[in-house]
């Protein structure tokens, strides 16, 4: 596994914990068992791309309870209410966070929100394990994250052909060049540029601006992370990036949807 900053080091090895309980209490091959229950899954990828081509900016409206680098971001958390707001603001994807020690999250959030909303759903977590692919397959996700900077490349290149074998699209999360790199080797169509520092956790659109000139036009790409104003989504409109991964400035509104339409309404 690739060195991580200690933050993502402690998340990692909490991750760790917790899927190797998770397998003892019910084994892969169980839980592969359960794949033809799972519900149809619903194009991520295309759904980003289609609300683009129409002239939009694609919005990945993200359910998050807190962070490690803020804390509790709401107290009052309903998800599927969440959902619903995201859905009427005009969300095009949602974005789960199931990690539960870090972020209070849980499965349960991903599977609810399944049932309730038709957008289609990234589960975000630590994906580290087969087993989680499966999981987030069972589960209703749509798409899953896998984060270049705490795998290996051979584990990369594993997780994602089992993701797209089990037809699951993968936003594939860089944070420099060197990431860039490995996660282009991939040939995958979508690729998010987190812009938060994984050693220090701070934000800086920049990173998003200095990484899109070594990407090729036909890679979707998110920006993830740091968008607060208006005048963040003018500036990456103006680099040519329309897709975007939002949590926190969504999720400390009393009405997270209504905060979409203020930001990206043109």
């Amino acid at each position: 596994m690739a060195p991580v900053s200690t933050i993502l080091n402690k998340i990692v090895n909490q991750k760790l914990i917790e899927v190797a309980v998770r397998k003892s209490k019910f084994p892969q091959h169980r839980l592969v068992h359960q794949l033809d229950e799972a519900p149809p899954v619903r194009g991520f990828y295309f759904a980003l791309k289609d609300c683009i081509q129409t002239g939009r900016d694609a919005v990945i409206a993200e359910v998050k309870r807190a962070s490690p680098s803020v804390g509790m971001i709401r107290q009052d958390f309903d998800p599927i209410e969440i959902a619903q707001s995201y859905s009427d603001g005009g969300a095009t994807c949602l974005s789960i966070l199931t990690d539960e020690n870090f972020f209070k999250g849980c499965n349960q959030y991903l599977k609810s929100i399944r049932t309730h909303c038709s957008l289609p759903l990234l589960r975000k977590d630590f994906i580290i394990d087969p087993y989680q692919v499966y999981e987030a397959r069972i589960l209703g996700a749509d798409c899953i994250l896998l984060i270049v900077a705490i795998l290996s490349t051979p584990m990369l290149k594993d997780l994602y052909a089992l993701a797209t074998d089990l037809k699951m699209d993968v936003l594939v999360e860089v944070h420099d060049k060197a990431e860039l790199e490995i996660a282009m080797t991939l040939k995958n169509s979508l690729i998010g540029i987190n812009n938060r520092n994984l050693h220090t956790f701070e934000t800086t659109l920049q990173t998003t601006f200095d990484l899109i000139p070594y990407i090729p036009k036909n890679y979707l790409v998110v920006t993830e992370s740091g968008i607060h104003s208006r005048e963040d989504v003018d500036s990456m409109r103006e680099h040519n990036v329309h897709a975007f991964l939002v949590g926190e400035t969504f999720m400390s509104c009393f009405d997270p949807g209504s905060r979409i339409i203020e930001l990206f309404r043109t």
